[in-house]
């Protein structure tokens, strides 16, 4: 949005509260929509149960600790490498400095593909991870599910409002919990032809 496009907006609003009713210029606190329970129409969070579950609790963990690892491994080379770099800005151009810097450039390189190689894994094994939590869950949503006479199971998050006694996000989790109490992995290893250069 440009200055002007701002500015004119600004003024519009200024204008359009001005001509409201000194009452109505303040909105009504919001009040919950609440109503009555509908039977047979449920909820879940499938992102609360990710969330919320042990597993889902270790595989973030986890998961925070590879990255941090691939991101201590490209520190260890990008350091060296950025020293060396600013070293060569100090000496005297000629053909070895412009040797070594095309060589220090393509290591870089090197480096960078490297890093969103890494940074691919990690979010495959996140993936992974996710699948198989979402797969120990779906026994747990379908027994819930059957427990609460469910005929109909929404997005919780989709919903903008109204009542929410048949959510099942916390009877899943516990039940997930019960399937899956924890998870562990390792670091998925792609083909190098798998990585994407950096962009």
């Amino acid at each position: 949005m440009t200055t002007r496009t701002f500015f004119a907006a600004l003024t519009f609003a200024a204008a359009a509260s001005a001509a409201l009713p000194a009452g109505a210029q303040q909105a009504p606190a919001a009040q919950p929509l609440g109503g009555p329970v509908i039977p047979g129409v449920c909820l879940l969070s499938r992102e609360a149960v990710f969330a919320n579950a042990a597993a889902g609790k270790a595989a973030s963990a986890r998961l925070q600790e590879l990255a941090a690892a691939a991101q201590s491994e490209i520190e260890t080379e990008r350091q060296p490498l950025e020293a060396e770099l600013r070293a060569l800005e100090s000496q005297p151009d000629n053909a070895a400095r412009r040797q070594r810097a095309e060589t220090l450039a393509g290591q870089w390189q090197t480096l960078q593909q490297k890093a969103a190689h890494a940074s691919q894994e990690v979010e495959a094994t996140r993936v992974k991870a996710m699948e198989r939590i979402a797969n120990e869950a779906q026994p747990a949503i379908a027994q819930v599910y059957a427990a609460k006479a469910c005929g109909l199971l929404l997005d919780r998050n989709s919903a903008l409002g109204g009542n929410f006694a048949n959510d099942l996000t916390a009877e899943v989790v516990q039940a997930l919990d019960g399937r899956l109490s924890t998870i562990t992995f390792e670091r998925e290893r792609l083909p190098q032809a798998a990585a994407q250069p950096a962009r």
